[in-house]
């Protein structure tokens, strides 16, 4: 099997007003959010990948467009957790590109948040 992945960067806020008051994730709040495409193929294409890195140029837009320097809660429905970013954002590469095989959401350095199938 044959995997790439590929980067994303930006800033924005989120509350998760489902926990209670005293969680400090209650709290209005921000962080640097990377997230980490996944695409997996048995075979390589005519051109010797996966997919071209060049195609992923319409997540960052997508990202850029709709989540950069944004507030979450006014972006995604459901709660604005890094386990539900990594989900949407699944969802929206594998209606592009069909070997999408997972999303990694980091929402600090030490934390992670991973969907695959």
């Amino acid at each position: 099997m044959f995997r790439i992945r590929k980067e994303f960067h930006f800033s924005a806020s989120h509350q998760l007003t489902h926990l209670p008051a005293d969680h400090q994730c209650a709290r209005l709040h921000g962080h640097n959010y990377i997230v980490v495409v996944e695409l997996a193929a048995q075979a390589l294409n005519a051109d010797g990948f996966v997919r071209d890195y060049h195609d992923l140029g319409a997540l960052k837009s997508y990202i850029d467009d709709g989540f950069d320097h944004r507030h979450l809660n006014d972006v995604l429905d459901g709660p604005s957790t890094a386990e539900n970013m990594a989900l949407h954002f699944f969802d929206w590469c594998k209606d592009r590109w069909p070997e999408t095989s997972a999303v990694m959401v980091s929402e600090t350095p030490k934390t992670w948040a991973e969907y695959r199938p």
